[in-house]
């Protein structure tokens, strides 16, 4: 009888492999041979799982987005206005050492979708939902009359994805320069900018 294969848990392994030597080595660490020897396979039969690298490498990306999201939708829960838009900007934050793992991914990630258009298709298509959610809950803010600033939302908007992108790099770059503490207390300021008439 013929043994019966798994394929989607041959590919989530093959996605946990990929995960681990990007994060140990980066992007140019997970080479098609490389996640084959890791996982096991002989370097042709990736192709039975994935069509070629982009695809397990969006396979990893979406790993890693979908571990940051699933923390904001429980950081939120019912929250709504501010509260949510700071339980948001909280979670997202690389202040744990599994969010700076997740963020060593998506930096790779970003790497390969300067050059390959759909990859950079699929993050801006995040960046255009994420953005449309925080939005939403700025407006919600201000119909609460919690957020006061004068400062334009889409401007607010721009902060805090820049806030983000930014603390992600600099958590890997410099995590001396970028501790959490000093993320905590640069969102800290943020929050009391918005309470501030």
């Amino acid at each position: 009888m013929p043994k019966v294969i798994d394929h989607d848990q041959r590919r989530s392994d093959i996605i946990d492999v990929t995960w681990g030597l990007i994060v140990k080595g980066g992007l140019e660490a997970a080479t098609m041979r490389e996640i084959a020897s890791e996982a096991g396979f002989a370097n042709g039969a990736l192709k039975h799982y994935f069509p070629g690298k982009d695809e397990i490498i969006q396979g990893t990306y979406e790993r890693a987005l979908g571990m940051m999201s699933g923390g904001v939708e429980q950081a939120v829960g019912d929250k709504t206005g501010l509260d949510a838009l700071r339980a948001i900007v909280e979670a997202s934050a690389p202040t744990t050492p599994e969010a700076i793992t997740a963020g060593r991914v998506l930096l790779s990630f970003w790497e390969r979708a300067l050059s390959n258009e759909e990859l950079h298709q699929a993050y801006r298509d995040h960046l255009v939902s994420w953005r449309a959610g925080l939005a939403s809950y700025i407006a919600q803010g201000r119909a609460d009359g919690d957020i006061v600033t004068a400062t334009p939302d889409e401007q607010l908007v721009d902060e805090i994805v820049l806030i983000n992108a930014g603390a992600n790099i600099m958590s890997l770059i410099a995590p001396d320069l970028s501790t959490p503490a000093l993320l905590e207390a640069q969102i800290e300021a943020f929050f009391q900018r918005l309470t501030t008439r």
